[in-house]
């Protein structure tokens, strides 16, 4: 199964697919602390990383 998803994945695309992880990991911390302004901010930020990589 791994060796499906690295067929799929660029090597140059692995950095990015952590950082829009990261990304979407902050926003669901700050949903939990209904802070929802910094959620939509993560949020925006991994769509546009989405944007610019794929």
């Amino acid at each position: 199964m791994i060796k499906k998803i690295f067929e799929v994945i660029r090597p140059e695309q692995v950095f990015p697919l952590v950082l829009i992880i990261l990304d979407l990991a902050a926003a669901v911390v700050y949903l939990r602390q209904k802070d929802y302004k910094k959620a939509v901010y993560w949020v925006a930020a991994a769509v546009l990383n989405i944007t610019v990589t794929f």
